[in-house]
Parts: C-alpha cells; structure tokens; sequence
C-alpha cells in the first residue's frame, strides 16, 4: 500500500514541496487555454484550476473578515474570518419503464428497477434476477435466496468498505459503490514532515457472484468524488461522480481514475468560460465492463450543484442551471423581462466505453429532474420553468424546447401557465405529458410531432397534483401525487395521497377516468421522490405503490366527535385497467406480523422498494423484506430481517425467513 499512498497524494494533492517551503505554486498559471468544446476551456493542471477559480468566483464568495472595533476606542477587539458551510450533494435520484405497452417486463417472471428509457438500466440499492436480491444493507452487501418465497432467506453478507449506496447487476457479475475517504501522506523532498492530503473518492467493487454465498471480489476502481449517478448499457457502466472545489483549497486536487494502485486516467478538466456563478464541482464521467471491471474512459467538467444526467442508449447528456446577472434582469425594459435562469447542456456520444464530447447548448429557465430531458428521433426535448421580472411583477412560466443535434434550437412553446411550475413531465414518443401547480393542476397534452412547432393539444384543469407520471400504454397514462383543497383563505390545502389514471385518446380534452386518496394530510409515499420505487407491469395490469399513511383514530367516551392520528407503513397494491380504475387487491402491512400499528417504530418499516417474482410479492424497507402472495398481498408468506445498523432498535444479523 506505499506505492498507493504514493500515487495518490502525487496525484490527488499536486506538489506539496511548495505549500511546505512557503510560496504558491500557482503564481505563473494561467485560467486554461479554449479547447474544441466552444465556450470551454481546458484546465490541464491545479495550477490553471486554481488560476480559473480566482478570476471567477465572484466577490461575496470570499470568505468576509468579521471586525469590531471598541466604540470609544476605536481599537479592534475582535477579528475572524467568516465560514461558509458547503453546498449539500445532489441527491441520488434514479429506475424500466415505458417500452411498447408491456413497461420492459412482458411475459418476465420478475420485475426489474423502473428505468426512464428502456434499454439504459439505472444503478438502485436493490436488484433482482428472478432467484436471488442483491442489495446494500447498512455497510453490507448482502444477498438473498429469494424465492421459492417460502425459503427465502439471507445466504450471504459481505462487509463493504466505507458507504455503500448503489449496485448494478448483470449476469454473475455485480458492481457495488461506495464512498470512502482516504487519508494519505507525502514527505515531500528536503522536508521531514509528513503532508497529509484527504480525499473523497468512489470505490467501485466489482464481485463475480457465481457462487451467491461467497462473493469474489474480481477488481477495485477507485474515482475521485462522491458518487452522483450511473447508467449501464449493456455491459458497460457509465459512473458519475462530484466534488467541490474552491479557489481557497490549498491545494486544488485534480480528478484521477486509479484501477487498483494505478491511476490510469488523469483527465483535464472542462470549464465554461462564464463561470456557473453560484458554485464549482468537478463532475466525472467514468466507463467500465461490468464482466472484468476494466476502465476504459474519464471525462472531467467543473460545473455547478445543481446538476441533472439524462442518458440515451447513443447519448449522454449532463445539464446545470446557472443565474443570470441580475442587472440585465432589471434593466431588461418594462415589458421584456428575460430569465433569472438558464440550463447549459452538454452531449457525449457513448459507444462501447467511450466517452466523447459532441455538442454544448443552452435554453432559459430550470430542469425539474432527470424526465425534464428526453431524446426521440436524434433531437433534445427539454422542458423548463423559468422566472421573470416584469410587469406587474415577479412571476413564472413553463417552457418546451427542441434542440437538434448540436443542441441548437429547433423549436419552443414558451409562457405556459403563468404563476406556475412544473411538478412532473414525461415524454413518450412525440407527446409530452406535463403538470405544472399553484392551485389547480393543469394537465397537459403537448404535441411534438413537428419539432419545429411544439403546441399544446389539450388540457385539464382538477385540483391536486402529481410529482410523477407513469405510461400505462399508448394512450393512458398513471400519476401520482398529492390531493389539494381550497380552504377558506383562499389558499391551497395539502391532502392525501393522490394515485389518478389519465385518458389521454382524445389529445384535445383528456380526462381523467378514475382516481384514489390514501391516507390524511401528511400520507407520503417514497414514489413521490424517486421513481424507482414506482412498481407497474402491463401484462399483470398491477401496479404497486409504498405508503407511509397518516390514519386517523377517533376517540370515544368524550360526548363529542374527536380523533387522534398514527401512521401504518406498507404497500398498496392495485389491479388497473381503463375499463375499472384502480381496484385495490390489498395492502401490505409491513411491520412487525403481531402489530398492526406503525407506533414509534415507523422509521424503520417505510417501504422504499417492491418487486415481485412469480407468485410472490417482495417489500423493502429498513428493517425487513416482507414477502407476500401476490395474488392476496393481505397474506404474508414471510419476512427477511434487514439489520441497517444506523437505525435504532434494529434486528441484529439475524437471517434467514421467519415464518408468520
């Protein structure tokens, strides 16, 4: 491990003989030179890093001195350098979805992660091949002999450096991500002092798990930053990572790609020539096969917090907002207000590893998420929300762009539903499907077939709201959000849960044919935020959504009319159909099998993901998977305990099913 430390401190912290013997080692670098990225620049060193964020982060990002001086005096009594807390991490937020009619499953007898575009899988903390899971569990790999349900049970569990969070499966082979930081020292020559330099890095553990009870670890990549996202297509994982830098890092790390103790990429960094405004990250792009693990490309750009990654199975796609100087905002004219925001997209093609640039465009406004992004027939559709200082004041829009190729405009529909923003879009085919929210929820059907002329073909006003919409087939499509009332003050009151079913086969007046409210004000559910634990297959017409509900309880013997409040925690499971609705084939408690009430133990028991495989109904949360018949989900066949070590009061390491 000394030639490790070695290479990773020469690489990772720059040379740190000058930071010993007391002068910069960034006084003749210049800010990069322009690269074939337009409008990019390439920094090929921490020094023209170092060099770029001095002359680009703006003034109020210094870090102000704090004086006060003695009122008679004059005389200072107290000095210190103000602190700035740093920036969160975006989170994880990624799973088969619409693929024909039949969501990417067909006649599968197991279901796998919803994924935006079929073909590209998306990295989850859980996978499933039909027989085993293979999921993270507190800082273990653990996997499961899943079915038959009536013998499941843990079989292995594999300590994972550092934090695991994600995986990705294919075959007998299985990639796990983890975060961890190493703290290495480097004496620098003439110095007797050892210099420390910490890092955050991703680790990619790449296991053959032939043999499910003993996972072989085959190979170890380590990438500089924190885990952001990843895509696999095929067998070739596309990882990104994120780490902020600041001109006041002393030194400015560079990123490096290291396979075991060799770094094998060192890739200068990409940066705009105006600067994000607001923050700087370094954002990493990384190939490898799955099969051996062996890395076969790096792409780096320095580009602000607020990051999405849409991926194609031709193209990747990563986009940021970044603020508009508020002066041209103001002296804009009085009735041509323009953004306070726009979103930079960059293209890379990737074909079998490789990872190359192709295209830089922009369009005003913010991305809601990742489905604000989609790629149909070689042209970027993307839809946005932006807001404006105009007359009689601030307000905002909803906007559709069509970019071609180059990430040129192509076409636009701007200004929808003014004083509104978007809750949810998904693009399927040449429609877009959008909600955008104040007080009621517009719907709205936009027609894409002349990419040149977006139009909206219809809409429909109801109350509520949906943060994820899902197609059922050609022409119906699932939401799910919140219900919505308007209260006395004239204001909007947030109720339950809100699962509706769209008929979309008249595009100028689509309706909504059937809708279910779960639970009081405060019902949530893990598939508002992230689509992967959304669970629909066509062919089953079943649809299956974790529920964390608010139930109301009465209170008798008072002489009037009360209640009091508990949560149940569990999974609702449907059949759909146009012609029914929803009809609701159970719920799935799942707590503890001799308690039927979330009491202080909700936490623990909220249901993240659900998958079925054949006959049998799996549900994950922190503490346990319960199994279920599908056919009766209110009939439990098991339960699988978990032991996710940072939750309180958990179960240990017990494995194995216990049966109910």
């Amino acid at each position: 491990m000394q030639n490790n430390t070695l290479v990773i401190a020469v690489a990772a912290c720059g040379i740190l003989l000058a930071a010993v013997i007391g002068y910069s080692i960034y006084t003749s670098e210049q800010p990069g030179e322009p690269g074939e990225i337009p409008g990019m620049l390439v920094l090929s060193s921490a020094g023209e890093v170092h060099a770029y964020l001095g002359q680009s982060e703006p003034a109020w990002y210094e870090y102000p001195v704090m004086v006060v001086e003695d009122a008679v005096s004059g005389q200072v009594v107290y000095e210190a350098a103000g602190t700035a807390a740093p920036a969160p991490l975006p989170a994880t937020r990624v799973t088969k979805d619409f693929t024909g009619m039949t969501n990417g499953l067909g006649d599968m007898d197991y279901s796998t992660t919803n994924v935006q575009v079929a073909g590209v899988d998306e990295s989850d903390f859980i996978k499933n091949d039909g027989k085993y899971l293979y999921l993270i569990d507190g800082g273990d790999l653990v996997i499961v002999d899943a079915y038959p349900a009536e013998d499941a049970g843990v079989i292995s569990r594999t300590a994972v450096e550092g934090t695991p969070s994600e995986l990705f499966l294919s075959g007998n082979r299985l990639a796990v991500f983890t975060r961890v930081h190493d703290n290495v020292y480097y004496t620098p020559e003439g110095s007797v002092a050892p210099v420390p330099c910490g890092r955050d890095l991703t680790r990619v553990l790449v296991y053959d798990v032939r043999d499910r009870t003993s996972p072989d670890l085959m190979r170890t990549l380590s990438v500089s930053g924190n885990y952001y996202d990843g895509r696999m297509i095929g067998t070739i994982v596309y990882l990104i990572t994120s780490e902020s830098v600041s001109y006041h890092d002393d030194p400015v790390p560079m990123p490096l790609v290291m396979d075991g103790e060799d770094v094998v990429f060192s890739p200068a960094v990409n940066a705009p020539e105006v600067p994000p405004r607001w923050s700087y990250v370094y954002h990493t792009a990384t190939s490898f096969d799955i099969r051996d693990g062996e890395p076969l490309d790096a792409e780096s750009f320095l580009l602000g917090y607020d990051t999405n990654l849409y991926a194609s199975q031709e193209n990747m796609f990563l986009a940021y907002t970044k603020g508009i100087d508020y002066g041209a905002v103001r002296s804009s004219g009085p009735m041509g207000g323009v953004p306070t925001e726009e979103t930079i997209i960059h293209r890379f093609s990737i074909d079998g590893g490789e990872i190359a640039y192709k295209a830089t465009g922009d369009v005003p406004g913010a991305l809601l998420n990742q489905f604000s992004l989609d790629e149909y027939d070689g042209n970027l559709r993307v839809a946005t929300t932006f807001g404006i200082a105009e007359p009689p004041g601030w307000t905002t829009y909803n906007n559709v762009y069509v970019l071609d190729g180059d990430l040129k405009l192509k076409g636009k529909l701007e200004r929808l539903a003014a004083g509104e923003r978007i809750y949810s879009t998904r693009f399927v085919g040449d429609r877009l499907y959008m909600v955008t929210f104040k007080q009621m929820d517009p719907f709205f059907v936009v027609d894409l077939t002349d990419p040149t002329t977006p139009a909206v073909l219809g809409e429909l006003k109801i109350p509520g709201y949906s943060d994820y919409l899902h197609p059922y087939d050609a022409t119906h499509i699932i939401g799910i959000g919140k219900e919505t009332e308007v209260n006395d003050w004239g204001g909007v009151t947030t109720q339950g849960l809100k699962i509706a079913l769209f008929d979309v086969s008249d595009v100028n007046n689509p309706r909504q044919l059937d809708k279910v409210e779960i639970g009081m004000a405060g019902t949530d559910s893990e598939a508002l935020r992230d689509h992967r634990a959304f669970l629909f297959d066509y062919a089953r017409h079943l649809l299956v959504i974790p529920v964390s509900e608010v139930v109301k309880v009465p209170v008798y013997g008072r002489g009037y009319e009360s209640y009091t409040t508990d949560y149940w925690e569990g999974a609702y499971v449907f059949t759909v159909t146009p012609e029914n609705g929803f009809i609701l084939d159970g719920r799935v408690w799942q707590g503890d099998a001799d308690d039927t009430k979330g009491g202080s133990y909700w936490y623990r028991d909220n249901v993240r993901r659900s998958l079925f495989i054949k006959d049998a109904l799996y549900t994950i949360s922190p503490s346990r998977i319960v199994i279920s018949d599908l056919a009766a989900p209110d009939e439990r066949i098991g339960t699988v305990p978990l032991v996710q070590s940072t939750y309180p009061d958990n179960y240990g390491g017990g494995s194995g099913l216990l049966l109910d």
